[in-house]
């Protein structure tokens, strides 16, 4: 009787870590996916004010026409784009065109002194503060869960319980970031 007792502690204590380690990782994971629900809502308003700005911006310099192809182009793009790489690159060109788009507007002072441009830049600065935000805040979460996949003994339950990497949402790399834009008339 006792040698049953033991046997039946031992089930009950690897069922309740086994039951540990997974809401840990269901937790993990949702963090992660509440994460990128962040980054995809800050991503939209940014999509959402890029047609206002470039019809503000063409007002003004509407011979800039590859400049606005460009913009919407990479616009379609990275709402288009799946997977976290994808959309990373997708994003980071869409933000150097963005670049070229404001780098235009230098050349026109009625432009820049546009109450509506003005406040339109306003909003993409603050938008992309705040994608910026979300990105460590989603980032951290993965790597975060990222560990708790690699770890003992949670690395022995996750591949079987079916929890997987996730990978980070990354910027370029960091001379593309800091290179200033090239804008010749």
């Amino acid at each position: 009787m006792p040698g049953t007792l033991i046997i039946i502690i031992i089930i009950a204590v690897l069922a309740g870590a086994l039951i540990g380690v997974y809401n840990g990782l269901i937790r993990s994971r949702v963090r992660v996916d509440e994460a990128w629900s962040d980054i995809t809502v800050q991503l939209k308003r940014r999509y959402d004010l890029i047609p206002n700005l470039v019809n503000t911006v063409k007002g003004y310099a509407a011979h800039e026409s590859k400049v606005f192809e460009e913009v919407t182009a990479a616009r379609t793009q990275a709402m288009n784009a799946t997977g976290i790489a994808q959309k990373a690159e997708t994003e980071n060109a869409l933000a150097g065109t963005l670049k070229s788009l404001f780098a235009v507007s230098e050349a026109y002072p009625d432009l820049k002194a546009n109450q509506g441009f003005q406040q339109l830049q306003a909003e993409i600065t603050d938008t992309e503060d705040k994608i910026q935000a979300s990105r460590r805040f989603y980032n951290g979460n993965v790597r975060d869960y990222n560990i708790k996949l690699q770890v003992f003994p949670t690395n022995l339950l996750a591949g079987m319980l079916g929890f997987t990497h996730r990978d980070f949402f990354e910027v370029g790399n960091q001379a593309e970031v800091e290179t200033p834009v090239d804008v010749k008339f």
